[in-house]
Formats: structure tokens, C-alpha cells, sequence
């Protein structure tokens, strides 16, 4: 930046609070950069018909069909949605780093063992998809780093082991709490583009699971009558 652009913005006297900046992120860029790849993600598993593929094989990493259990949104969803959560309603310190820190470490480790499990199954994963994973991959590594440029004061103080802040290791309410009003739109996004697609897919993950069980039964059935004639 040249002295004369610096003396521009300087003498604009524009602030920007790095709390403001951290919400609009959240609300208008990474929201909307899970979102809409998630629901992508969610169609080609559709069309690779995951229920009758590697559903199980991957309902430890994805929210596909959870076999004994259920299904439930598991691994990859919470190493995103819980930072996601707690940074909307609390403010960025040590302890808030920190976390957010294990997730993106956590998300990186679990990608190759995601695409590696959907890869050895059955099911068929075209280019596009990957493409799709490689831009979910990225998302908590973009948000750390950005917050982390945002909040450099909190940085330091996580360096310095919470640098004697009593604050820094417990959660700290936002000083401008989001309105009720902008939680439940935050809310009923993911319901509409998490929780119902991928719940959708668990019902089909269950009874897909449920036929093929039947339809095994049923085969062990026919081998034991044909062996007792």
C-alpha cells in the first residue's frame, strides 16, 4: 500500500470492530460457503444412491446411516458446526482458538479418511464430488486463519498461555449478543440445508439397510432349506 492510499483511508477516519467484522464472516461468508457445497455434496450422494452403497461404510465420518444406532450427524459436521456455534455466541479468546484450532486439525485428518472410505466402497465418486470435498476441506483452515488475522491480540494471548487474562480459558458472551431473530435464521438455515437433507438421507441409509437384511435372511433361508432336501 502506497503512503498516499494510507493517508486516504487515514484520513477517512472508517473503523471497523474486529467483532462486526467476525459476525458478517460468519453470517455472510462461511455460512453460505457450507451451505451451499453441503447441499451439493448431499446431491451427489443422491445420485450415487449412498444408501445402497457405502452407507455405513462412511456414517462414522458423514451424516449417513449410523448402523445399531440410528444415524446421526456425526464426525465432519460437528468439527464444523460446533466452532461455528460458539464463536456466534461468544467472544474470540485462548480458549475459543483453541478450540476452533483442534476442529481444523481435527477436519483435516478426517478428509483423506473420508474420501478413502468412499473410494473403496461401491460407490461411484466422480470428479465434481471431489471437487466439492477439496472446497469443504478448506472452510475451517479459511475460518481459523481469518479469525485469526481479525483477533492477533487473542493470538499472542494464546501464545502466552492466556497471557494473565482471567477470561482467556473460560467462554465469554458476546459483548453484542446476535439478536434472537438472527439466531433462529442461523437455526433454520442448517435445519434446511444440514439436518433435513442428510436426515432425508438417513431414512433412506434405514430402510435400504432394513431390505437388505430381509432380503439376506431370506437368502440364508432358501441355502439351509435347499440343503436340508
Amino acid at each position: 500500500m502506497s503512503r498516499e492510499q494510507a493517508a486516504e483511508i487515514s484520513a477517512t477516519d472508517v473503523t471497523a470492530d474486529a467483532g462486526d467484522v467476525t459476525t458478517r464472516y460468519l453470517l455472510y461468508g462461511l455460512l453460505p460457503g457450507w451451505f451451499v457445497p453441503g447441499l451439493a455434496d448431499w446431491v451427489m450422494h443422491r445420485r450415487s444412491r449412498v444408501e445402497d452403497t457405502a452407507g455405513t461404510k462412511e456414517s462414522l465420518i458423514l451424516p449417513h446411516c449410523l448402523e445399531g444406532v440410528g444415524g446421526a450427524p456425526t464426525l465432519m459436521t460437528a468439527e464444523v458446526g460446533i466452532p461455528i456455534a460458539l464463536t456466534l455466541r461468544y467472544e474470540v479468546n485462548p480458549l475459543l482458538l483453541t478450540v476452533q484450532s483442534a476442529g481444523a486439525a481435527v477436519h483435516e485428518a478426517t478428509a483423506p479418511w473420508d474420501v478413502r472410505t468412499a473410494v473403496r466402497s461401491d460407490r461411484e465418486v466422480k470428479p465434481l464430488e471431489q471437487h466439492i470435498h477439496r472446497f469443504l476441506e478448506s472452510l475451517p483452515f479459511g475460518a481459523l486463519t481469518s479469525l485469526m488475522c481479525l483477533h492477533a491480540d487473542q493470538v499472542k494471548a494464546l501464545l502466552r498461555g492466556g497471557g494473565g487474562d482471567p477470561d482467556a480459558w473460560r467462554p465469554v458472551p458476546r459483548r453484542r449478543p446476535l439478536s434472537r431473530a438472527c439466531l433462529a435464521g442461523v437455526a433454520a438455515a442448517v435445519g434446511a440445508c444440514v439436518v433435513l437433507p442428510y436426515a432425508g438421507e438417513l431414512l433412506r441409509c434405514r430402510r435400504a439397510a432394513r431390505r437388505n437384511a430381509k432380503r439376506a435372511r431370506g437368502d440364508e433361508a432358501r441355502r439351509r432349506a435347499e440343503k436340508g432336501r
